[in-house]
């Protein structure tokens, strides 16, 4: 194979809000960091061990105006796109260096408002005052038949 091939394919949670810079001409960019946790059990002590990674995440134009309206710190999110290596000079003069993930696609798995509503309906049990009265079964039981499925 004589192609070469950057790609990367993250889920994360947003570690802060989807930063904005405009430019003329109405281009934009926003910059926002993703944390990815991998966990392990350590064999010597049995405990559990989380190591968390963060990953700079940069998104153009119009994609980057989505995500600002609609991500929020501690959303989930499915981002794909490409490695891309940076530098400057430090305002001490010392070149800096940072990679980042270009974002050439995007999927917004869960926001945080989602999450902290499932934990509230799974911590609180549902009280429901009506009284639920069993329904006869009204169908004849009869054995269910293979349908023709194209899958």
């Amino acid at each position: 194979m004589s192609g070469t091939l950057n790609k990367v394919m993250l889920i994360g949670h947003l570690g802060d809000e989807v930063k904005m810079h405009y430019f003329e001409g109405g281009n934009s960019i926003g910059r926002f960091p993703i944390a990815t946790n991998e966990t392990y059990t350590n064999k010597q002590t049995g405990e559990k061990v989380t190591n968390t990674d963060w990953h700079n995440v940069v998104v153009r134009n119009k994609a980057a105006e989505i995500c600002e309206k609609y991500l929020s710190k501690g959303d989930k999110v499915y981002v794909e796109g490409r490695l891309k290596n940076r530098q400057w000079q430090g305002e001490d003069g010392n070149t800096r260096y940072t990679t980042e993930v270009h974002v050439q696609d995007f999927t917004f798995l869960s926001t945080k408002k989602e999450s902290m509503a499932n934990a509230q309906s799974t911590q609180q049990p549902q009280q429901n005052n009506t009284p639920v009265t069993p329904q006869p079964n009204t169908q004849a039981s009869e054995p269910e038949q293979d349908d023709d499925l194209p899958f």
